[in-house]
């Protein structure tokens, strides 16, 4: 049994030790804001295959 205890104790230390690092990283360490512009170029778009058909029925004429 102090076995256990003896190693819920380390690791509580532990855990409040990272956990007491955590908290002083949010309140002192302020981040700065940049704005970033990335440009993003498109594709050109593909023609269109030429229509056989005029009117476009040929899928509807026999």
């Amino acid at each position: 049994m102090p076995t256990l205890v003896r190693l819920l104790t380390i690791l509580a230390v532990i855990f409040g030790t990272i956990y007491g690092i955590m908290a002083a990283l949010v309140y002192f360490v302020e981040p700065t804001r940049t704005q970033v512009t990335v440009p993003v170029t498109l594709p050109e778009p593909e023609a269109a295959p030429p229509a056989e058909d005029p009117d476009g029925l040929s899928e509807l004429r026999p």
